[in-house]
């Protein structure tokens, strides 16, 4: 898409910052707007070339895409004066030509199951912090719980020369994996930890996370146990929260009834309906484990309503941590993943890569945290 300015808005652009280049890239063309610029003198059909922000800037065009690619290469001084020639003269890089040159474009794809999920924001953010600083662009994908649609997405991203994709999932279609290790893109996999992950893994263990559950309930005198989550069937991270719990329990000699072990809908009203589905049918049950917040939540809600005293009566354990789970009465007993830290770390392996380093470990396993609050 081209757009010839007038005039007023060439002079008016003049001074504005740099457009930043995130997404679709747009070329502007500049109209004539002062005799003393050798940019100006430019036709309307011609846009701005880095040869003439170096003429602006009184320096070498290399020195130019260097001030641009490694800021920190250059000095202060420089790097002003580039900046400053740039707003100037308007001029956009090039970011197709650039990515011919290397074979790689300068933005990452994240696929998550989906948008709608308020837990990727903390991943999200520790990716974006990551890549603004290294002058690198996050694009973001929602699968929709569906590996065909991953499948896509990742066709599409490789087609598009990313340097780097982030997968909230371990679980994918043949072709899947077989795009990414055919294309050597830098893939990092997410939200639970894989003995064969296609590139590199960073993440924690559910399994670990849902024994390490039972085992802080069991400690804390619990002896009647019931569990719920989403369904399982498209999320190996729930399955092997489940199946942690559960192994937990069975080491200590404790067994679930089945009529106990629920997958449910999302949402608030979800964990209520749960809670009472639970205690109608055995009312000994003494502690309920929700793996997932939202689900947690929506059952303390549900006790409340019943008169069920938490945590002497009934106690109500979660997964995943938030504002939430911290101020709800009481609040909620849950463990916690360093989503955040998770974001931050993809993103450096991503960054290191880029740049030729070889790093030794193919799988990260940045834990989890067991924290204990009033509802148990």
């Amino acid at each position: 898409m081209q757009v010839a300015l007038d005039a007023s808005h060439a002079a008016q652009r003049q001074t504005a910052p740099p457009p930043q280049t995130r997404g679709t890239v747009y070329t502007f063309t500049i109209k004539a707007t002062t005799k003393e610029s050798s940019v100006g003198k430019k036709g309307a059909t011609q846009a701005t070339s880095m040869k003439d922000v170096a003429s602006l800037a009184g320096v070498s065009t290399m020195t130019v895409s260097r001030a641009m690619r490694a800021p920190d290469r250059v000095s202060p001084a420089i790097l002003e004066a580039v900046r400053h020639a740039i707003a100037q003269s308007g001029y956009v890089p090039n970011r197709i030509a650039a990515s011919l040159s290397s074979n790689r474009t300068a933005v990452v794809a994240l696929i998550v199951p989906s948008l709608r999920n308020a837990l990727y924001a903390e991943m999200i953010k520790g990716i974006s912090d990551v890549l603004m600083r290294n002058s690198l662009h996050l694009m973001i994908s929602d699968s929709g719980v569906d590996l065909t649609e991953e499948e896509m997405l990742v066709s599409e991203y490789v087609a598009q020369r990313v340097c780097g994709v982030v997968l909230h999932n371990t679980k994918h279609t043949a072709r899947t994996i077989e795009l990414l290790r055919a294309s050597g893109t830098v893939c990092i996999e997410t939200g639970n930890l894989t003995s064969s992950p296609i590139d590199t893994v960073v993440s924690y263990s559910n399994y670990a996370a849902g024994k390490a559950m039972a085992q802080h309930l069991l400690e804390r005198g619990y002896r009647r146990f019931a569990f719920a989550s989403l369904p399982v069937a498209t999320s190996d991270r729930l399955r092997q929260r489940r199946n942690g719990f559960l192994a937990g329990l069975r080491k200590a000699g404790i067994s679930v009834d089945p009529r106990l072990i629920l997958e449910v809908d999302a949402g608030l009203e979800s964990g209520s309906r749960a809670l009472g589905h639970i205690v109608d049918i055995d009312p000994r049950v003494d502690a309920v484990f929700f793996a997932g917040d939202v689900l947690a939540a929506g059952a303390i809600f549900e006790c409340q309503r019943r008169g069920l005293a938490v945590p002497s009566r009934i106690a109500v354990a979660a997964s995943d941590d938030n504002e939430l789970m911290q101020n709800i009465i009481p609040p909620i007993t849950t463990v916690a993943f360093p989503r955040y830290e998770i974001g931050v770390r993809s993103a450096e392996i991503i960054v290191a890569r880029t740049k030729g380093l070889a790093l030794p470990d193919s799988a990260v396993d940045l834990g989890f945290t067991v924290i204990q609050r009033g509802s148990t």
